[in-house]
């Protein structure tokens, strides 16, 4: 029994959800996202509520029933409230710029490194060590956050790189002297 798909979600005001040939639309005042879904699961709307069942109880359709309404539930957060992700740049002179709708980074390389924003997201630079990562779609904001990331991740004996606001980076000893 999914505890997860079992689950109603309730909508929030100014979000509507449509069910048409296996593909759900959600709308919200942030905008409108579209989900595949497979079709041993149903879909009801009732009242703001929407609900999940599975046709059968075969192993696969109950992965897709918990893996179905989080995806929903996901959407209706994202058109609703949206999602973010904060990173943060640790080290001497590393630092973000945004330039349009580009992040530059300079993070110890010989050359700024440029990152484009996807269609759907925003990047935002409060102060030059801190980028927000801002969507409506949980993974596309997930992703762009890990490619970010990914340009300089924290390494373990300093510390430097770029990291999420709330990770921790588990620091080394580095090398031990050696007595003479």
């Amino acid at each position: 029994m999914s505890r997860v798909g079992n689950a109603p979600i309730s909508l929030p005001d100014g979000v509507e959800v449509k069910v048409d040939d296996g593909i759900v639309t959600v709308k919200g005042a942030k905008g409108s996202l579209t989900q595949a879904i497979a079709p041993a699961i149903t879909v009801a709307i009732d009242d703001g509520i929407v609900t999940l069942s599975r046709v059968n109880d075969e192993r696969a359709s109950r992965a897709l029933h918990g893996l179905s309404r989080a995806l929903i539930n996901n959407m209706v957060i994202g058109v609703s409230e949206g999602y973010k992700k904060e990173l943060t740049a640790v080290g001497v002179g590393y630092r973000a710029a945004l330039k349009g709708n580009t992040l530059e980074l300079q993070v110890g390389f010989s050359h700024p490194v440029s990152i484009d924003a996807p269609d759907g997201i925003t990047f935002e630079v409060p102060e030059p060590t801190k980028i927000i990562v801002t969507g409506i779609d949980k993974q596309k904001v997930g992703q762009v956050a890990a490619n970010v990331r990914a340009v300089r991740p924290p390494e373990p004996y300093e510390g430097k790189g770029i990291r999420y606001t709330d990770e921790y980076v588990r620091r080394k000893a580095g090398k031990a002297g050696v007595s003479a």
